[in-house]
Formats: structure tokens, C-alpha cells, sequence
């Protein structure tokens, strides 16, 4: 069962909850619960009850001398219409206080064979109608619940690999970086990089941060990702003064310690990337935060823009230096009347707020073409470079261009 940190059921036990509460009212009883064994004691995970300090959600009590041991030990049956009538039941010090009349109870065995813990309901006064059916009905629904559970705990062992992996990953000093550089409209001439993560296995680069933010390090990985990319790009900037771009999310830009990676950088020569891939639930926060790194003279770029919902809004309200157009809306422009309309009404756009326009994922002439004419500033895609390590970036820079032949432009009036 997939907990929070304090211990008590996750938000995704709302269905649990549910049938406790149409197993607790079909059978006319006053408590219902999902008891977890663990530690030597009884957990009360998911608790419907109409008397609410019978039975507290979240609480604790010794499994020995507990009903649910008895019945997952044997020694009580799991069905007990008046608990009068069964000595052990009525030796029990929760029949006296809680009080107990009535008893049913399962074990919620896991698809492993272990017993996780049962499915309880009791009456505070003897029920003579209780009967076997009643008690078939609670296994059915005993197995539902361990279907959940299994569920829920391959899931949380499965977020205990990938916190794993990412801990693995930033205690080697990963993640790798490497660089893919921008080129000016203006005769294609390289005017800096941005800087991309790479990881030691074939997952996808979006999938290490997705499961860095779902395990509680999404800071700690994007904050590394940034310092890596800053150290290598530094003998860079020595010699050639080019732009880096840097991607961060919302997040990773909200965390007090953001504006100090950048303290032995040149901040004019940097431009922060904001990431489309998460909701922005604090504009306020997040301006204040860009306009520190601003006034040192950093520039802002929207990034992903014309792939998701939220990027004219980020847009609006971030009001960033650069717009970089999405390869999805790069791809086949220059053949898809849509994608070339939109494209047009976003350089438009950009132009109008004085924004510079770059165009990611350049892979043909004929899209090179299309947004030439367009007059989009600059450009970044495999047709030109693709990513490369800091050596080759600088060999680059030296030569001043592509590192194979050069694309052909057509003029900006063809």
C-alpha cells in the first residue's frame, strides 16, 4: 500500500475507503478498517466508521491480544455474530472497551502468499443475521484490496529503484554533459550552445528527470546538471564570448539555492531555459526570481514553444528575451501549411514583443529554407551540429561554422 512519509494511506485509497464503506453499510455494522501488520503491531491504514474515535485512522496497537491475530492465526473464526458466545472473543480487552458484539474478519494475503495484514468490520452489539454469505462477500472484497496493495507496492518498489538510480547517478558525479550549438541566421556563424544531459543507460533523458522529480530529487538533479554543464563549459568562455543555455524548471529555479550556481559565471553569457513540462502554480515566486538573475544580466528563454498547452501564457507572463520553437513544430514546416502558419503568427508574435525567435531540431534544407525566411534569428538541429562534447564545441567556435559543409540559405527575398 503506497504511503506518505508520515505513514498514513496516500490520496490513491479513496477506492479502499469506498468499499469499507459499502461493505460496512450492506452489512449493518459499525467499523470497518484495513489493519496492517507490521513490526509486531496493528496499523490502522484505512479506517469508515460513523463512531470516528472507535477506531483511529493512522493509529496503532499491539497485534497480539488482537482480534485480526486471533483470526489470522486461527485461533478465532472469522465470523462472530455475538462475541458472547466465543470465550476467547470474550477474554479479549477490546470487546469490553471498544465495545465488540460482532465480529467479521478476513486476511488480505498478498499475490507473494504473505499476509499483509485483514479486512475488519465489527458491531458494537451482537448481529444474529451475520452469516456465512456475509463472510464470503468480505473475502471477495479482502482479495480486492490485496489486488490494490500488490498494485501499490510494486509501485513504491519501483520508485525505490529510481530514487536509487538517481542517488547512484549524482554520487559518480553524473550527469554527463554535453553541448549542441546555436547558429545565427547571418551566415550560419555558431553563437554559443546549449547545454544537454546524458545518463549511462538507453532511458530516455526525460525519464531520468521525471523520476528524479517523482522520488523527491528533481532539484538535486536539474541544480547538478546545471553546476556539470557551467564547470565544462568554463575554458569555453575563456577564449570565445558565446551564450550557454542552461534548462530549468520552474521548480529548480524556486529553490533558494539557484542563484548561487551561477556566482562564478558569467551571468550576461548565460540564457536560463524554462522547461514546459511542468505547471507553474506561483508566477509571483518565480518572476521574483528571474528578475534577481536578470539584473545580473541573464537572459530568459520560454523553451518547447508550440508543443504543449501552457507556452503562450508562460509567454505572457514570464516575458522572456528568446522564444526556442519546438521540434515538433519545426518538423516538416516547410511542408505543412499549419505548422508554417503557426510558425508565422509565432516569429510574428516574438517580433512584435521584441523577442528573438530560435527554431530547435533543424533536420532538412527545405525547414532550414522556410524559417530563413521567416527571419528566425537563429537556429539549432542535426542538419547543422548535432550535440558534441566541450573539444569539439571549441574546434567549432574556432572555425567559426558548421563542422560539415555548409547549409545553403536561400535569401530572405526568395
Amino acid at each position: 500500500m503506497q504511503r506518505q512519509e508520515s505513514g498514513h494511506p496516500s490520496d490513491g485509497l479513496l477506492d479502499i475507503r469506498d468499499m469499507l464503506r459499502l461493505v460496512r453499510h450492506n452489512l449493518g455494522l459499525d467499523v470497518a478498517f484495513i489493519g496492517e501488520f507490521a513490526g509486531g503491531r496493528r496499523i490502522f491504514r484505512v479506517v469508515d466508521s460513523d463512531a470516528p474515535g472507535a477506531v483511529r485512522e493512522g493509529g496503532s496497537d499491539p497485534l497480539a491480544g488482537s482480534y485480526c491475530a486471533g483470526v489470522a492465526e486461527g485461533r478465532l473464526p472469522a465470523l462472530i455474530p455475538d462475541t458472547a458466545a466465543v470465550p476467547e472473543a470474550r477474554c479479549l480487552a477490546a470487546t469490553q472497551t471498544l465495545p465488540v458484539g460482532a465480529h467479521l474478519s478476513v486476511p488480505i494475503r498478498l499475490s507473494n502468499g504473505a499476509v499483509y495484514g485483514t479486512f475488519c468490520c465489527f458491531g458494537h452489539a451482537p448481529d444474529h443475521s451475520l452469516n456465512e454469505r456475509d463472510l464470503a462477500m468480505l473475502r471477495i472484497f479482502a482479495g480486492l484490496v490485496a489486488q490494490r496493495i500488490d498494485r501499490d507496492l510494486q509501485a513504491e518498489s519501483l520508485d525505490v529503484a529510481r530514487r536509487s538510480r538517481v542517488l547512484t547517478l549524482l554520487a559518480e558525479g553524473g550527469p554527463r554533459i554535453v553541448f549542441q550549438p546555436v547558429f545565427l541566421l547571418d551566415g550560419l556563424v555558431p553563437a554559443g550552445s546549449e547545454a544537454l544531459s546524458r545518463f549511462p543507460d538507453d532511458r530516455a533523458v526525460e525519464t531520468w528527470f521525471a523520476d528524479a522529480a517523482r522520488t523527491g530529487l528533481q532539484v538535486e538533479l536539474e541544480h547538478r546538471a546545471i553546476a556539470n554543464a557551467l564547470a565544462a563549459h568554463a575554458p569555453v568562455w575563456r577564449r570565445h564570448a558565446v551564450q550557454l543555455g542552461l534548462n530549468a524548471s520552474p521548480t529548480a529555479s524556486l529553490d533558494p539555492g539557484f542563484a548561487a550556481l551561477f556566482d562564478a559565471s558569467p551571468a550576461d553569457r548565460i540564457v536560463l531555459e524554462l522547461t514546459e513540462h511542468e505547471r507553474i502554480e506561483d508566477y509571483g515566486g518565480l518572476l521574483a526570481a528571474l528578475a534577481g538573475l536578470r539584473a545580473r544580466g541573464m537572459r530568459i528563454a520560454v523553451d518547447d514553444v508550440g508543443a504543449g498547452y501552457s507556452s503562450m501564457s508562460r509567454i505572457v507572463a514570464i516575458r522572456p528575451d528568446i522564444i526556442k520553437l519546438d521540434r515538433s513544430l519545426v518538423r516538416g514546416v516547410d511542408t505543412d501549411p499549419m505548422r508554417e502558419a503557426l510558425a508565422t503568427a509565432l516569429i510574428g508574435f516574438a517580433d512584435q514583443c521584441g523577442c528573438k525567435v530560435v527554431a530547435e531540431g533543424v533536420e532538412t534544407q527545405g525547414e532550414l529554407a522556410l524559417l530563413s525566411r521567416l527571419r528566425v534569428q537563429a537556429f539549432q538541429g542535426y542538419l547543422l551540429a548535432g550535440p558534441m562534447d566541450v573539444e569539439a564545441l571549441e574546434a567549432l567556435l574556432a572555425r567559426g561554422g558548421p563542422p560539415a559543409r555548409r547549409p545553403t540559405l536561400v535569401p530572405s527575398g526568395g
